[in-house]
């Protein structure tokens, strides 16, 4: 039995609507969600048009080595021709005699030419995997550092909130105790300068913030609005992942330098079809047709070869032009192949140096200060040392945490740019 249609269409109503609110809920938890980096990445991959762009040039080179796969280089040629003679005959008029030919030829390298196109094609194909590859790491490698900034700022807004927070209490303080006559105008007026201050480098901070923030949307194709808050982390204990000599052995080989290798090769098959090429195409061709009057008609079968003789042109602009691109190849690779190494060891180099400066700020110089800031405050609200030797102290802290912040941004900027130029592959 049929259900009723209007009981239907409503039962199909509530079920879409209830489709609806769930992906518009799914969406909204999602957005809300922090970011992580490993996101980051995966939403660049797949609408960052860098990559894209990329990506789209494989359907060139594929169709090219698809080319480059045929049985021969050249297509048959076919041709036809159809007469109509008319003969004078005096005893019975003009005889009309209809003949015909019919060709299929077809022009043949003998050179070698199919070999070197084809390796060619495929070299240029592998260098554009590659080079897509090389698109894929330095999307990522940029999207890192952007988010990087955006979390390096957003420590900095919190920190900065603390700062404003603390001072405040201590205006309040100062505030009282002027009131009470136990503190100067001196002070108080101090007190309030130094919270304008801190509010002033809040939003300043906040500004940079909101450009930060900007620059990773725009790397992942979002509006800034909807990009939520990033979640990580901007140092990592522990030893590290790779040493010097292995990240060189990586350098080596990584894929921006694999792509110019492929391409050297392309260039030096190009080279041999265009030398190839000096030699000249036979051209074969099988014939047929009728010819003659009807009553003594002849049917004619036949071959015919040609070869053009290179008296004039031996292809040399084709093999200049083909030489000094192999020339280029050899010296961009050389090149990037130097510059690499010598990118590495000077990040490398730089990476410890920001470390042990790290390390230096935070276990040295920060606890002892952050102490001494503890002390201070209880000392102040104790009444045993003044507004000035309170903010002080408190600014040597604030001062320092800003240094072990930019000096940990630093770091993780290094590392990132390090790696990068290495071709290090992390977990994915």
């Amino acid at each position: 039995m049929l259900s009723n249609p209007a009981s239907l269409r409503k039962r199909l109503t509530c079920i879409v609507a209830a489709l609806v609110l769930l992906v518009a809920a799914q969406s909204i938890f999602a957005i809300e969600l922090p970011l992580t980096l490993e996101q980051a990445w995966q939403i660049a991959e797949d609408a960052n048009p860098t990559l894209k762009a990329a990506q789209a040039s494989l359907a060139a080179a594929q169709g090219q080595v698809t080319d480059s796969r045929g049985l021969l280089w050249n297509n048959p040629h076919l041709s036809a021709d159809g007469l109509r003679r008319m003969v004078p005959n005096p005893s019975a008029g003009d005889d009309t005699q209809r003949e015909w030919r019919a060709q299929v030829s077809q022009q043949i390298e003998i050179a070698g030419q199919q070999g070197y196109r084809r390796a060619a094609a495929e070299q240029d194909l592998a260098a554009i995997q590659e080079s897509v590859e090389e698109a894929r790491r330095l999307v990522r490698a940029e999207v890192e550092k952007r988010f990087v900034r955006v979390l390096s700022l957003q420590v900095r807004v919190a920190m900065e909130q603390e700062l404003v927070t603390l001072i405040r209490e201590n205006v309040n303080i100062a505030r009282k105790r002027f009131e009470a006559g136990e503190d100067t105008k001196l002070d108080h007026n101090l007190a309030e300068v130094e919270l304008g201050r801190a509010i002033n480098q809040l939003e300043v901070a906040r500004e940079q913030l909101l450009r930060a923030r900007a620059e990773l949307a725009a790397m992942l194709q979002l509006q800034a609005e909807a990009l939520p808050e990033v979640e990580g982390s901007l140092f990592t204990n522990g030893p590290s992942p790779y040493t010097l000599e292995r990240l060189l052995a990586m350098a080596s080989d990584r894929p921006r330098l694999r792509a110019l290798d492929l391409r050297e090769q392309a260039a030096r098959s190009r080279l041999g079809l265009e030398r190839a090429a000096a030699y000249p195409d036979v051209t074969v061709g099988l014939f047929a047709g009728r010819e003659g009057p009807v009553q003594g008609r002849e049917r004619i079968v036949g071959l015919s070869v040609s070869l053009p003789l290179p008296l004039f042109r031996r292809n040399a602009a084709g093999i200049g032009r083909a030489g000094t691109e192999l020339t280029h190849a050899q010296i961009e690779r050389q090149t990037v192949i130097r510059d690499t190494r010598a990118s590495v060891m000077t990040l490398w180099q730089q990476l410890g140096s920001v470390h042990k400066r790290v390390n230096r700020l935070e276990e040295l110089v920060l606890q002892r200060l952050r102490e001494n800031q503890r002390l201070s405050t209880a000392a102040y609200r104790a009444g045993e040392i003044s507004l000035t030797q309170l903010l002080l102290a408190t600014r040597q802290v604030l001062d320092t945490r800003r240094e072990v912040l930019e000096a940990m941004t630093e770091l993780a900027l290094t590392r990132v740019e390090l790696e990068q130029t290495a071709g290090w592959v992390g977990p994915q």
